[in-house]
């Protein structure tokens, strides 16, 4: 089978990918903050060292509240669409801790969300993320509704061309992860909740979806897990060197309210190496693992640049892209990037079918110095086709 990956799996990955931009921004616009004086400053999108244009201080001076618009170039979400997501910042002093050093404490964060796009899909939904201070733990939630327009594919004549299959999925969406930091701030771990409740609405077609069984038509996922985190990177947004390494379970079972039982686990780990002074290298690896009996839409799936969102997918993928960036002039800069990877069933058949490929270019404009924040558009081609992203930072934000 191949794709089928549901709206629950792209909202999960997608949202949270704006979402982690919007925590990190707040974070350090607060940092910011609180370097200050208490002097007003002039907010000016001239930047101070080159005069060129530049949105630091307006995310600095935005006196706790940011709209963030963001265009959504996803092809499995129709290739256009937009979303804004206001914040709400709480601004929370430092610490010291028993050992006598300093610790700088994230902001309390409110946030809502709402996005549409080219496909008549669209979702709303509501986010806080905030810290326990004595306890040392960082805490996210969000909820959300969506009704998400979505082609799948599968192959129902053997030797014939995959067919496609639109399908409309009416989802409520809750999630939460609570994260103890170590001794050492760039370790953390702790528990996470996913609960997914969906309606399927299917096309009308002489041959049905055969990926499509009857308990998916109207089910709820409820997954209990926990994540596990090192992240070493000099910058979150645009990093220059560093690694981060995740890995993260979840399980599904009658036995906390699921009509699935299922396990999945996921490793990933992302670094960036200067290899001369203005060619950055960055090598991503992913795998992801599906155990017992997931429903389609929550298999693992290919997430690469020019591959609408699980296009291919099975109970295995694996995952890898290499890209540069050369800061070429000034602010701009030129991306270069590819990557391999595969889905599969069966590890004994772990390359039965052809690896899928992708590669393309791009640029970035450094569009907030004081925070090394960069903006772009990336063009890629996948097996298929050509398609384009619209980039907040890195294109590898997790």
């Amino acid at each position: 089978m191949r794709n089928t990956y549901s709206d629950s799996s792209i909202k999960n990955r997608k949202l949270f990918l704006q979402l982690v931009f919007i925590f990190a921004l707040c974070f350090f616009s607060l940092h910011n903050i609180t370097a200050q004086t208490a002097q007003k400053p002039h907010i000016t999108t001239k930047d101070s060292l080159d005069g060129a244009f530049d949105l630091s201080d307006y995310i600095i001076y935005a006196h706790g509240f940011i709209v963030v618009p963001t265009v959504i170039t996803e092809p499995a979400l129709g290739g256009i669409g937009g979303a804004i997501v206001p914040v709400f910042l709480k601004k929370r002093p430092p610490v010291v801790d028993e050992n006598g050093k300093k610790r700088f404490i994230n902001p309390d964060i409110t946030g809502g969300i709402g996005m549409y796009t080219e496909n008549k899909s669209w979702m709303a939904g509501a986010f806080r993320s905030g810290t326990l201070v004595k306890s040392r733990i960082l805490y996210r939630v969000m909820a959300g509704y969506g009704d998400m327009n979505l082609s799948f594919y599968a192959n129902n004549i053997p030797n014939a061309k995959d067919q496609e299959f639109k399908l409309n999925f009416r989802s409520t969406i809750f999630y939460t992860q609570w994260l103890k930091q170590f001794r050492n701030a760039k370790w953390s771990a702790g528990p996470q909740y996913l609960f997914l409740n969906s309606k399927i609405n299917l096309p009308d077609v002489d041959l049905p979806p055969p990926f499509v069984q009857p308990k998916d038509i109207k089910s709820t996922i409820s997954q209990l897990g926990a994540a596990l985190q090192f992240d070493g990177r000099d910058n979150i947004f645009t990093p220059d060197k560093g690694i981060r390494l995740q890995s993260d379970f979840f399980w599904s079972d009658d036995a906390i309210g699921s009509d699935y039982d299922a396990w999945r686990v996921n490793l990933s780990a992302i670094g960036f190496y200067p290899l001369t002074k203005k060619l950055i290298g960055g090598l991503r690896v992913e795998g992801e693992q599906a155990f017992g009996s997931p429903p389609f839409y929550l298999l693992p799936g290919i997430n690469l640049r020019g591959i609408p969102a699980a296009r291919y997918q099975g109970k295995t993928s694996i995952v890898t892209e290499a890209e540069l960036r050369w800061d070429l002039y000034r602010r701009w800069s030129l991306m270069g990037y590819g990557g391999l990877a595969s889905a599969f069933n069966d590890w004994d058949k772990a390359f039965a079918k052809p690896v899928v490929y992708s590669y393309g270019t791009g640029f970035r404009y450094l569009l907030a110095r004081k925070f090394k924040l960069r903006m772009g558009v990336d063009v890629a081609k996948g097996p298929e086709d050509w398609s384009y992203y619209i980039v907040f930072g890195s294109n590898w934000l997790r």
